[in-house]
């Protein structure tokens, strides 16, 4: 006797066949019925790895018979049966069973080693039949869509022509390939940065060929591919370079002398000048130097450098710098005109140059301030006030009134107010160096104070200090 929710779930299973709609029971792509389920219908698989086509049953197997089979379709349209299985058992292709394996009893296909040769179309059918006295049988078909990616190798670029080129005269064609790889993507770098299609930029369809047409300046630099699939991520390729031969431009006229407004350079009479000519090329121009008068011109000399003498100018005199490009056949001109006028000091000479001061007046007003502090210290060492003065104070008292042998011939020289300074360690010697000014001042003596030496001086009336 079955048990009642047996009945009810077989009850249900026959309602939900006879209700559901015809396309639930149809060959398709997508999962549409609850008895059985596969998780993706397109699988991406990865050469010399396994892949396994998972299939989930929603009913009780322990309800219901099996028997199934899988086969695969192959890109050129050819059909083989892979296995054969019921719930107890299968039966493989034996071309195939060292390398599939049929994961019962859930209806489950794994491939143990794949190689592009199976890639194609896996057909899974698939008829249940429930244990009960109807005898109804379900059939389920699916098909799961497998390819198989191979990891790309390095990409290898090559550059037609594969030597410097002209801007404006040449074309370029780059092409990026790989050995081994499927489903590659290409993508192309000039230093380190992505381009994509432009007016002069062409790519192929799958971006393993590059046009430049026509070449230009900015094309120069290091290129790359990069490739790419599924399951290989940016192998980039060795760098080449592109050389581009171009130019000249922005031809310019420099010079550090002078003052220049516009095309005009005026310079100090007697000032050397040096001119120098510039241009952007590739290889490097080569530099004419040419004077122009009412009547003629005159090329000076050749080179990116001019040295002019003001002295030699007698007027205003025009130049002219050319330049030219060998290789493009390109040249371009710059001219200028020179004058000789005096241009002051101060502010005009500040607008001539980048600086308000030379380093040359820098340099010589450091010097002479260095000079001088060390002359200042020099006078200080040898001349030191403080060290006079002592010496002064130190000297015998002889000496000091070595002039006036006879005492006051002239007393108005020793008017004035005196101060006695003690010296130790000098008393001695200043008492023995004067026992001579002793006798000879017989009229003074010795402890004669400064009151009295001051009292003796005879009075001029006609020169009296109180008129």
């Amino acid at each position: 006797m079955e048990a009642p929710g047996g009945t009810a779930l077989y009850v249900c299973s026959v309602l939900l066949i006879l209700t559901a709609p015809s396309h639930i029971f149809s060959t398709t792509t997508e999962v549409s019925s609850d008895f059985i389920y596969i998780p993706s219908l397109v699988q991406h698989g990865i050469e010399g790895r396994p892949l396994l086509l998972s299939v989930e049953t929603r009913f009780p197997l322990d309800n219901a018979e099996i028997q199934g089979t899988w086969f695969h379709t192959r890109p050129s349209g050819s059909r083989t049966m892979l296995v054969t299985f019921t719930k107890e058992g299968n039966i493989p292709n034996m071309m195939y069973r060292n390398r599939l394996l049929f994961k019962e009893p859930n209806a489950s296909l794994l491939i143990q080693k794949l190689n592009q040769s199976d890639e194609g179309d896996y057909h899974l059918s698939l008829n249940i039949e429930f244990h009960n006295k109807t005898g109804l049988v379900i059939k389920e078909e699916r098909t799961v869509h497998v390819t198989v990616d191979v990891p790309v190798s390095s990409p290898v670029i090559e550059k037609n022509p594969n030597y410097a080129v002209i801007e404006d005269k040449a074309n370029v064609t780059w092409t990026c390939s790989v050995g081994r790889g499927t489903r590659v993507v290409f993508q192309w770098l000039r230093d380190n940065i992505p381009l994509g299609p432009s007016d002069r930029y062409h790519f192929s369809q799958d971006n393993s060929t590059l046009l430049i047409s026509p070449v230009r300046k900015e094309d120069k630099g290091i290129y790359r591919c990069v490739a790419s699939n599924p399951v290989s991520h940016g192998r980039q390729s060795r760098g080449l370079e592109l050389n581009v031969y171009y130019g000249p431009y922005n031809l310019e006229v420099n010079s550090g002398q002078g003052l220049r407004t516009g095309e005009v350079f005026t310079i100090n009479p007697g000032e050397l000048a040096f001119f120098e000519c510039q241009a952007d090329s590739n290889p490097p121009n080569s530099y004419v130097w040419i004077s122009k008068s009412r009547n003629s011109t005159k090329v000076i000399t050749e080179g990116p450098r001019l040295e002019v003498l003001s002295y030699r100018l007698a007027q205003a005199e025009e130049y002219l710098c050319r330049a030219f490009n060998n290789v493009t056949q390109k040249q371009d001109e710059a001219q200028f005109t020179l004058l000789v006028a005096s241009l002051g000091t101060g502010k005009e000479k500040q607008t001539q140059g980048g600086s308000s001061i030379s380093p040359l007046a820098a340099i010589t007003v450091c010097s002479l301030f260095m000079i001088g502090c060390f002359l200042l210290f020099f006078l200080r060492r040898t001349c030191n006030p403080k060290r006079v003065l002592m010496s002064i104070y130190n000297r015998p008292l002889c000496e000091q009134k070595k002039r006036h042998r006879s005492g006051h011939e002239d007393a108005t020289e020793d008017f004035g107010i005196y101060e006695f300074v003690s010296i130790p360690g000098k008393i001695e010697s200043t008492q023995v160096s004067c026992r001579s000014l002793a006798r000879l001042e017989s009229v003074q003596d010795m402890h004669t104070t400064i009151y009295d030496v001051i009292r003796h001086v005879p009075e001029t009336p006609s020169h009296s200090l109180l008129n």
